[in-house]
């Protein structure tokens, strides 16, 4: 699946010794990720297509004339689209050449040296363990390491991942974005230049019945068991009281296991918690709770007039999603309005419903995550099914196929008036292929 790759920014500067060149700002799930000149670009599809041949997406061509303002505008947009289509096939985001290039102009965009450094990496306890890297170290190196520290074994690794989280004054906490393989955590970090956001370790699936994977690993199990006490204080889950009362009592014993098979019958357990935002469901005006897990996007919808519905929007229905840029670009800055809208399968009748939240990206990672998982469980559920009954007839249909659902364009769709904000998070235009 494509990454959110955006370039929103460009700048004209001038040459040292005279001329002019174009510097294109690259964003990675809606953050500052690099700033990168076209003939760079140029010279790594060079290298990727000597190493990947006719794979490699083709790339914009060369303008041997002025650019004109409309020119300018495609050529972005053009060089968009390639970030976007090149990130679709793993073989290449995991190669040396890919690898490398984005790890030098992350350092270099943000005047960095490769270097000794420590990274506070924090679990959700509040704990943090500081870890000795080097800069130029990517996320599945830091998690490498972070793993190595807490005993985690390897074969679970993939289970978790590395997070921009933000604390807020009020205790409460935001998952910005998931940190992309890639990407260079330290270098991440500084680019947000906002003392309350925080690496943090954290689970990476969207089934919580997959924690039964992790059982037997202590190291994982405690990684599970102070994410869960988390979401109870952050109050993303709620029990019940008669489940607040076992849970208490198993917590109070340090049974850590059987916490964790109970914490499992909680609403909402394992979902991600979206902070508050406004939606057009089931009509205009409203604001929504958003949590997503287990195959859904389970909205607490309080209504214009003040009513409150509980809304569960099944995956297995939803069609395709697109993320919208709302905002404009001023002197100051860019403005931070997101919207994520689906078209979803509503009584036998198709409509887009959309949130317009500020981590409409990280919404959107999620429900690539929910589908991916659907998919492998798919295909091993029919691989199974062929071992069992040869006889392909016989094999119940699939619940959900590449076909069935896709993540669509992203793109501007309405202008509103800009506002001073961080310059930090915001796209305008996205595709991504179909699933």
């Amino acid at each position: 699946m494509k990454m959110h790759f955006s370039i929103p920014l460009s700048e004209e500067l001038l040459e040292k010794f005279g001329g002019r060149y174009v510097l294109y700002s690259v964003y990675l799930e809606g953050f500052i990720f690099c700033k990168v000149r076209y003939s760079q670009l140029h010279c790594w599809n060079e290298q990727l297509r000597r190493v990947f041949g006719r794979s490699v997406p083709s790339f914009p061509p060369k303008f041997y004339l002025a650019m004109t303002k409309s020119m300018a505008d495609e050529r972005r947009a053009q060089l968009e689209q390639y970030l976007q289509n090149v990130s679709i096939d793993t073989t290449v985001t995991n190669s040396d050449v890919f690898i490398s290039f984005f790890r030098k102009l992350q350092l270099d965009t943000f005047k960095l040296q490769i270097q000794q450094a420590f990274l506070d990496v924090y679990l959700a306890d509040g704990r943090h363990l500081r870890i000795d890297i080097q800069t130029s170290d990517t996320a599945e190196r830091v998690l490498e390491v972070v793993s190595y520290k807490i005993e985690l074994s390897r074969e679970l690794m993939g289970y978790f991942s590395l997070f921009l989280i933000q604390d807020h004054n009020d205790g409460q906490l935001s998952v910005l974005k998931k940190l992309a393989e890639f990407e260079l955590p330290y270098v991440s970090l500084r680019g947000v230049k906002d003392s309350s956001c925080k690496i943090a370790i954290r689970k990476w699936y969207m089934d919580p019945s997959l924690d039964k994977m992790l059982m037997d690993c202590r190291p994982s199990v405690n990684l599970l068991y102070i994410q869960a006490l988390q979401e109870m204080e952050k109050k993303w889950i709620t029990p019940s009281v008669g489940q607040m009362q076992k849970l208490q009592m198993l917590q109070k014993a340090l049974n850590k296991i059987k916490f964790l098979e109970l914490v499992q019958e909680v609403q909402h357990y394992g979902y991600t918690q979206l902070d508050p935002c406004s939606c057009n469901y089931p009509e205009v005006g409203c604001t929504a709770a958003i949590h997503v897990g287990n195959n859904e996007i389970s909205c607490c919808i309080k209504l214009p007039s003040n009513q409150i519905e509980e809304v569960s929007f099944k995956i297995s229905r939803v069609k395709c999603w697109q993320v919208t840029f709302l905002g404009s670009l001023s002197g100051q800055g860019l403005d931070e309005i997101l919207e994520l809208r689906f078209q979803y399968n509503d009584s036998d009748t198709w409509r887009w419903i959309a949130f317009n939240t500020k981590q409409a990206f990280l919404l959107s990672t999620c429900l690539k995550k929910i589908i991916s998982e659907q998919l492998m469980m798919t295909t091993k559920r029919n691989q199974e099914r062929q071992i069992e009954l040869p006889d392909a007839g016989k094999a119940k249909k699939q619940s959900i196929h590449p076909g069935q659902i896709f993540h669509s364009g992203f793109m501007p769709r309405k202008r509103l008036s800009s506002r001073p904000n961080e310059d930090d998070c915001v796209f305008e235009k996205i595709r991504e292929e179909d699933l």
